[in-house]
């Protein structure tokens, strides 16, 4: 696509938003073109507050499908759009509701913490909903010794390190491919040894190995934080790629470099302009989660958001 050809794609974008009282919400991982047209830009905890704060009649949620269904959840009063519906999420896929239930009836009395990369019919099953930035903070604040935890067992195995719960992870297998395997102990020692004196922060879903050679373990908004309190010559960002061109529009004298720069979520990239256009155009395609799943998950994710404020 030309520059102009994109330059009046957001254009039109710009008009329909005015039109439609239209607000875009986009996760850190989007392409920067959407980054640069959204309203708000966030991870997964700052996106769920900001879709309950947002003055529109219509939410575009610039992001995988279960983001797109917290929106929908939090704001039944508005129309929630997802510009693709095929932007799923292999991690959230782990999370199934048989699955849970087998784990509950192994660990009688034990809360369910879940984690938002999950399905709304999964949530609704939880005791409580977290994210990577409230994780730590909710768990540590539970009385029980032993928390079931799903669906990934990376986050899960942080938790158990930074509360000393026994911390189970539900499923023992589920994980975010791209941190799993783009982010692996390989990649990580190639960009230390390349920047030697580099800052290396990295995403509590990558593996442990990855985890102990970091400077900084946190979610994208804990990592964007970071960058402003430690001072180095180099930063590292150890998660999906889509974080740098925040960082650097946050920070832009600082050198940030990924740790990956193929550490690419095919799902998020699947949101783009062009859909996005087309989703103002005919406020199509629509999220719609039935109430009573609806109510259920949003009085667990309002007590959980309460308990980390």
């Amino acid at each position: 696509m030309t520059g102009n050809g994109l330059e009046a794609i957001l254009e039109r974008i710009r008009e329909l938003k005015e039109k439609r009282r239209a607000v875009i919400l986009a996760h850190n991982y989007q392409l920067p073109e959407i980054q640069d047209i959204a309203d708000f830009v966030g991870d997964s905890l700052e996106l769920a507050r900001k879709a309950m704060e947002v003055d529109a009649d219509v939410i575009v949620m610039a992001a995988v499908n279960f983001m797109a269904e917290v929106a929908a959840i939090l704001n039944p009063d508005k129309i929630v759009l997802h510009p693709d519906p095929r932007a799923t999420c292999p991690l959230a896929n782990h999370a199934r509701l048989e699955l849970l239930r087998r784990y509950r009836e192994k660990y009688p009395g034990a809360p369910l913490v879940i984690y938002i990369n999950s399905y709304a019919v999964a949530k609704a099953y939880a005791d409580y909903i977290v994210t990577s930035a409230s994780a730590v903070k909710l768990v540590g604040k539970l009385g029980e010794d032993t928390i079931l935890f799903a669906p990934d067992r990376n986050l899960a195995d942080h938790v158990a390190m930074a509360t000393g719960k026994n911390v189970v992870a539900v499923p023992a297998g589920g994980i975010c491919p791209v941190h799993e395997f783009l982010l692996d102990e390989y990649y990580v020692r190639k960009v230390r040894e390349q920047y030697p004196r580099g800052y290396l922060m990295v995403h509590p879903e990558t593996p442990r190995p990855v985890r102990l050679m970091a400077d900084y373990v946190g979610s994208t908004s804990q990592m964007l934080r970071r960058i402003g309190e430690v001072e180095a010559e180099v930063y590292i960002i150890g998660t999906e790629e889509g974080l740098v061109h925040r960082a650097r529009r946050l920070y832009p004298d600082k050198k940030i470099v990924p740790a990956n720069p193929r550490a690419v979520c095919i799902n998020m990239k699947k949101i783009t302009p062009l859909k996005i256009l087309y989703s103002l155009e005919t406020l199509k395609p629509r999220v719609v989660v039935p109430e009573p799943i609806a109510r259920r998950v949003r009085e667990i994710l309002e007590r959980s958001l309460e308990m980390v404020r």
